[in-house]
């Protein structure tokens, strides 16, 4: 159905957008209306379900479920970006662009050294 040796985050929304249309979501009387609310919900759900593969585990062990979480997660990413009209890939590109110049761990070693003087 889907050649995904192909598919950028623009065909992917799009395959989500086809999919959301043909179950009827966008439509007023929906049972899964497609508010940004609600899709910020269903996204941290199913963030919650790849935490709970690793429950009681340091390691996951089912790469199939994995997988299929992970693919559940970036669905609702997906469309949350599309219904609150984020261009996704620029929004990642900025991000990572602020997160180039950020010093991630400044703030431990400036509270190490404040420790030390208070000793």
């Amino acid at each position: 159905m889907y050649n995904s040796l192909l598919m950028n985050i623009e065909d992917l929304t799009r395959a989500m957008d086809r999919f959301v249309t043909a179950k009827g979501w966008y439509q007023p009387d929906s049972p899964r209306p497609q508010t940004p609310k609600n899709l910020a919900v269903s996204l941290c759900i199913e963030a919650a379900e790849v935490l709970e593969l690793f429950q009681w585990a340091e390691e996951q062990r089912h790469p199939d479920e994995l997988a299929n979480e992970l693919a559940d997660v970036m669905l609702y990413l997906l469309q949350l970006a599309r219904v609150t009209g984020i261009d996704l890939e620029t929004a990642v590109i900025d991000k990572l662009k602020v997160n180039y110049r950020r010093e991630w761990d400044q703030h431990l070693t400036d509270e190490s050294e404040q420790d030390g003087k208070k000793d």
